[in-house]
């Protein structure tokens, strides 16, 4: 069942200030206590931040906690937090704030189906989050009804990669015109994805998705900035000199008669 707006909203305000004081270093139990207190208390949000404040306690991440809220969290939205506090993944917690916040924003305002789709999609293929799980998560998405979540779930995930996505998306539209004796299956799109789809086949995926969201008006996608060596470089260095500076202090005092390990005990009162 989809979220009254009031609750996207609030969500995207949400997730786009809790991205914003990351980078102004403030610790995730930190931004989740004090915005309890910020969020409109006619919705449903602060109750789940509540929720969401307790599991990183305990456990420090949120996509726990997420997915025993299904009826308020999609299951899209714990996939691409789950992805991003994944020991040893690749994607960056702060864009997958970034792309909660903008598909959330989306949903307050005009949206479609599709748009919510390509989205969700490109979200997947631009920071190589996995097909398989990813397209099981989009399919579970309320937004999509039965047709949809068939085609998605049974047919897409079986396929993509195999046939071309643009294919895919032009055989299931209204522009394409269907041979005689072929089987009728359920139109998921409209002429305009349709005529976009065929001219981008046996192209590069991108330009697909490129198209779509001018023409569809919905958010672009982020993707993670590649750190350069160098913006780390500082405080790489300030670290060798910390350890260094130790290092010495130890080597002084051994040369001075021993290391004093007095000043490690504690004192019994």
């Amino acid at each position: 069942m989809l979220l009254p707006q009031e609750e996207y909203v609030e969500q995207h305000f949400f997730f786009k200030t809790f991205a914003e004081r990351l980078d102004d270093g403030y610790s995730s139990q930190e931004i989740l206590r004090a915005m309890k207190s910020e969020l409109l208390s006619t919705v449903h949000l602060p109750m789940a931040v509540d929720f969401l404040l307790a599991e990183v306690k305990l456990n420090g991440v949120m996509n726990q906690a997420m997915a025993r809220m299904p009826h308020y969290f999609t299951p899209f939205q714990t996939f691409v937090v789950s992805e991003a506090e994944r020991e040893g993944g690749r994607f960056d917690f702060r864009t997958a704030l970034v792309v909660l916040e903008r598909l959330a924003g989306y949903m307050a305002g005009e949206h479609s189906v599709q748009g919510i789709f390509f989205f969700q999609f490109e979200t997947m293929s631009r920071n190589r989050l996995g097909y398989d799980q990813g397209l099981k998560a989009i399919s579970l998405d309320p937004v999509y009804d039965e047709n949809w979540r068939r085609w998605i779930d049974v047919i897409l995930r079986r396929q993509v990669g195999i046939i071309d996505l643009a294919d895919l998306i032009y055989v299931r539209s209204s522009y394409y015109e269907r041979k005689p004796g072929e089987s009728d299956e359920p139109v998921l799109f409209g002429d305009r994805e349709g005529r976009i789809a065929w001219a981008s086949r046996k192209r590069d995926p991108s330009f697909l998705f490129s198209a779509l969201s001018r023409h569809l008006a919905y958010p672009k996608v982020p993707r993670a900035k590649k750190i350069k060596e160098e913006e780390n470089l500082i405080p790489v260095l300030k670290r060798r000199i910390e350890l260094l500076e130790s290092r010495l202090q130890i080597l002084e005092e051994e040369l001075r008669g021993g290391i004093q390990l007095e000043r490690f005990y504690k004192k019994n009162d």
